[in-house]
């Protein structure tokens, strides 16, 4: 389910607790405030007898001035031996910076796992800076080396500095 709304004390309770009350148990969330809105993504589990109460009760938090998507889950956790590799990008900040990032990634047939962005100001200039930690996977039989050049040649273009990082 993915839940936003304006962000207040509050919200994680109020969906925590229904999951609970209809003895629901929480899988797997990224959940964040941006911008002073809270948005979250949760995968839960709740007993069939319990799904159409459930799916009511967190409907109800509209009322709340929460904004629910309910969708079955496609199927659980996929286990993969693919590679994930993190890399964190950072330099001035302009438009395209995202798009050109995520074509070269696409380009390759890369999956974002986890994407986050913020812009700051730099500490003695005061300009605008990007920066973004990506985690991808890699798919079997794409060339690592390949991909990491690719990034590289696109970060360079638009003048920014990446930083590569192996996950176990």
């Amino acid at each position: 389910m993915s839940v936003i709304g304006e962000d207040r004390p509050g919200l994680m309770r109020a969906v925590s607790g229904l999951v609970a009350d209809h003895g629901g148990n929480w899988l797997e969330s990224r959940m964040c405030r941006l911008g002073g809105e809270f948005a979250g993504i949760v995968r839960v589990q709740v007993a069939e007898d319990e799904k159409a109460a459930f799916e009511t009760a967190m409907r109800g938090l509209e009322l709340q001035g929460l904004t629910v998507t309910l969708r079955p889950d496609s199927g659980g956790l996929a286990p993969t031996d693919e590679q994930m590799i993190a890399f964190e990008i950072v330099g001035p900040d302009r438009p395209g910076i995202v798009r050109q990032m995520t074509a070269a990634l696409a380009a390759q047939g890369v999956n974002v796992e986890e994407f986050s962005s913020e812009v700051f100001s730099a500490p003695m200039s005061g300009e605008s800076l990007f920066n973004a930690h990506i985690l991808i996977q890699i798919p079997e039989g794409c060339d690592l080396d390949s991909l990491c050049e690719s990034i590289e040649r696109s970060a360079n273009e638009l003048a920014l500095d990446v930083d590569f990082e192996e996950v176990e």
